[in-house]
């Protein structure tokens, strides 16, 4: 009886290490539409002169084209994420695309800054939308296990490559046609994203749909706006400007009430359980690390090589060039190096190879020559920065029901957009503080010096917390 009873008990099966031609598909399209809205954060920065010259901006109110896309992107992620839970990601996803592409025709046709800020407010909604249900929609095609790691790893080294090729495409389409086709660029990916979507994406909404938290809803999406405005704030007046404090505090108060509500919530947004899991604490807390210290390091750079080296926007925009292979490289590698390693392991290795690489660059003098510790030092920290960032996704999503996951990316992807709003500022303030009026160079190598630093830090402390946890 005991023999017939050991027979009969169905055993786990293994997750498959190869992925079926429709698998394939979807992370075709997912990765496509991820890369299209990466490109959307950083294509318009070198090309912000000539959109203020064409459309009248004035100095003071150029900032907020950027301004008002990072708002509505890390201000409404949580929100739709959950939306997309009760609604069906399939549908927000293709929804959010289809105002992606529809925003991004309003941009490249509009004739008064009115129009352009509309449309970058939709942007950031559209991508609020896209990013969180499209990582939700692909770690529920794949189970946990190798797959699941290739395909983070492939999403999040596309993704970093967006952000570099958007300051070298903004700055190549500006250069040869004009900014408008910064945004027009967006207009046929997005349409053919929407075409094949619904024969591509496989969604079950849930049976019984539950009701949205608007308590909740209404003081997180809050706070976060007041504490991304905070900080786009900080990095243009400091961080001791009136408005800046106000907005901080007043973030941090909702923020704040955001947790009573979902103490007390019946059917929490996000529940507290979730927040306190440890992986995701402190994959969050890897992936908001990298995502300050490489964005912020690309700052500083791009200070360098303009105010130190004379490069033009363009052939700074070509020198990060370099930085993207390496990114590339490190998603390729991600998955593989979690699967034989684990999380832990590679928040480590990944971080202790990015601040070694970034400490290198303490080292920049003026002479030209200097581009070439410039060039090794960006790639091998891409590979230590992707790893990380890999590491950080696979933690933050794993050990979690698929009804979850979308509550889980939604955390993930706030994640990786307060961390790309928040390290300018900090490292600005580094530098404002350590340079003399007629050179910026000490000031830039003291804030390289707390990037790698804060990079050591962070990697360090999540993966000593992440073993403990286990």
């Amino acid at each position: 009886m005991a023999v017939s009873a050991s027979t009969s008990t169905a055993l786990p099966t293994a997750p498959p290490l190869r992925m079926t031609g429709r698998q394939r598909l979807l992370l075709t399209l997912l990765l496509g539409a991820q890369f299209m809205v990466a490109v959307d954060f950083s294509i318009l920065n070198v090309a912000l002169p000539e959109v203020g010259a064409g459309l009248g901006f004035s100095l003071a109110n150029l900032q907020w084209i950027a301004t008002a896309f990072a708002l509505a992107a890390a201000g409404f992620t949580l929100l739709f994420g959950r939306l997309a839970d009760l609604a069906g990601r399939k549908r927000t996803f293709i929804g959010g695309m289809a105002v992606l592409g529809a925003s991004s025709l309003l941009g490249g046709l509009a004739t008064s800054p009115e129009i352009l800020l509309t449309a970058r407010v939709l942007q950031g909604l559209a991508t609020a939308a896209v990013t969180p249900t499209g990582l939700a929609l692909l770690t529920t095609a794949f189970r946990e296990g190798p797959l699941r790691e290739r395909a983070l790893g492939l999403n999040g080294a596309l993704m970093s490559a967006g952000f570099t090729a958007g300051a070298i495409l903004g700055g190549l389409l500006t250069s040869l046609l004009s900014w408008r086709w910064a945004f027009l660029i967006n207009v046929p990916v997005a349409a053919l994203v929407v075409a094949l979507a619904p024969r591509t994406i496989a969604d079950a909404r849930p049976a019984v749909r539950p009701r949205l938290d608007v308590p909740g809803a209404v003081s997180v999406t809050g706070g976060l706006l007041l504490l991304v405005f905070g900080l786009t704030r900080a990095g243009e007046h400091g961080w001791t400007a009136p408005a800046t404090l106000a907005s901080l505090a007043a973030g941090a108060v909702l923020v704040a009430a955001f947790w009573s509500v979902e103490k007390r919530a019946a059917e929490p947004l996000v529940p507290t359980a979730l927040l306190r899991r440890r992986t995701v604490v402190w994959g969050n807390t890897a992936g908001l690390v990298a995502f300050v210290t490489e964005t912020s390091l690309v700052f500083l750079l791009t200070l360098y090589l303009q105010k130190v080296l004379g490069y033009s926007p363009l052939a700074t925009g070509l020198a990060f060039g370099v930085l993207g292979l390496g990114t590339v490289l490190g998603g390729t590698l991600g998955g593989r190096v979690v699967g034989r390693h684990g999380t832990r392991a590679t928040i480590l290795a990944g971080g202790l190879v990015q601040a070694a690489a970034t400490a290198t660059l303490i080292a920049l003098g003026t002479s030209h020559a200097w581009i070439a510790l410039l060039l090794a030092a960006t790639f091998a920290g891409g590979v230590g920065n992707m790893l990380m960032i890999v590491a950080f996704m696979v933690t933050a999503t794993s050990g979690l029901s698929d009804a979850d996951q979308g509550r889980a990316t939604g955390i993930a992807t706030m994640t990786q957009q307060i961390g790309i709003t928040l390290g300018t500022p900090i490292m600005s303030t580094v530098v404002i503080a350590s340079s003399t009026a007629a050179d910026v160079l000490p000031g830039i190598r003291v804030a390289i010096g707390v990037n790698a630093a804060l990079v050591v830090a962070g990697a360090v402390l999540a993966a000593a917390s992440l073993r403990r946890s286990r």
